[in-house]
C-alpha cells in the first residue's frame, strides 16, 4: 500500500514536521509486515490544488516502482491531503480510481470548504469544531476528528501529535464526540483500520 501525502500552500517544513510526527518508520505502519511507501507530492504554491499534476506525479511514480508493485493501479493507496491540498487531492483520487485505481481512503486535514464525494471512504480532520460543523454540511465522510479545544489552521499539519480533540463516528448517525485523542492517535487508528 501507498500513502499519498498532499500537503497545502505553505512552508515545505510543515509537511517534513506532519510526517516525522505521524509517518516515520517509527510508527509502525505496516500492510502484512510490509512496511507502507510514503509519497509526498512535492507540488508547491498553486499546484497544490491540481489534480492533473498529482495524478501525472502518481502516474510518473508508480511507473518508476513497477518492478516493486504487482500491479500499479490495483495497489491500493490512501490520499492524506492538507488545506488547500485537499482540492488536488480529491480530484486526483477520484481521477485515480475512474482509470481504475484502488482508493483504500482519503483523509482531509483541514480542508474547509471543500465538498468531498468519492466512491471510498472519505475522514475529515478539522482545527475547531465550526469548522467540522460547517464542513459536515459538504459531505461529513465516516469517522471524523475535531480539535477541542480549537488550534491554529497549521498546528494541524505541523503537529497533530499536541492537538487535542474528539473522534466522532458519522456511521452511527450521530455527531456526538465518541473518543477524545490527539489528531495523530486519530490517524493512526484509521491507518491501522485500513491494513
Amino acid at each position: 500500500m501507498t500513502i499519498i501525502i498532499c500537503p497545502g500552500i505553505h512552508e515545505p517544513e510543515l509537511t517534513e514536521s506532519f510526517i516525522a510526527e505521524c509517518l516515520n518508520p517509527a510508527t509502525d505502519i505496516t500492510i502484512n509486515g510490509i512496511a507502507v511507501d510514503i509519497l509526498t507530492f512535492p507540488g508547491e504554491g498553486i499546484l497544490a490544488l491540481s489534480g492533473f499534476h498529482i495524478l501525472q506525479f502518481l502516474h510518473d511514480n508508480f511507473d518508476r516502482r513497477r518492478h516493486r508493485l504487482s500491479n500499479k493501479l490495483e495497489s491500493p493507496v490512501i490520499f492524506i491531503s492538507f488545506s488547500a491540498g485537499v482540492i488536488g487531492a480529491i480530484i486526483a483520487a477520484t481521477k485515480w480510481q475512474v482509470l481504475g485505481g484502488h482508493v483504500k481512503a482519503f483523509i482531509a486535514i483541514d480542508g474547509w470548504g471543500v465538498p468531498l464525494w468519492g466512491n471510498f471512504p472519505i475522514h475529515r480532520l478539522s482545527h475547531d469544531y465550526f469548522t467540522h460543523w460547517s464542513s459536515a454540511i459538504l459531505s461529513s465522510g465516516e469517522d471524523n476528528f475535531y480539535a477541542d479545544p480549537s488550534v491554529d489552521h497549521l498546528s494541524m499539519w505541523r503537529s497533530p501529535q499536541t492537538v487535542q480533540g474528539h473522534w466522532v463516528d458519522q456511521s452511527i448517525g450521530c455527531s456526538q464526540p465518541q473518543n477524545r485523542l490527539n489528531a495523530a492517535e486519530f490517524l493512526h487508528l484509521l491507518l491501522k483500520h485500513y491494513e
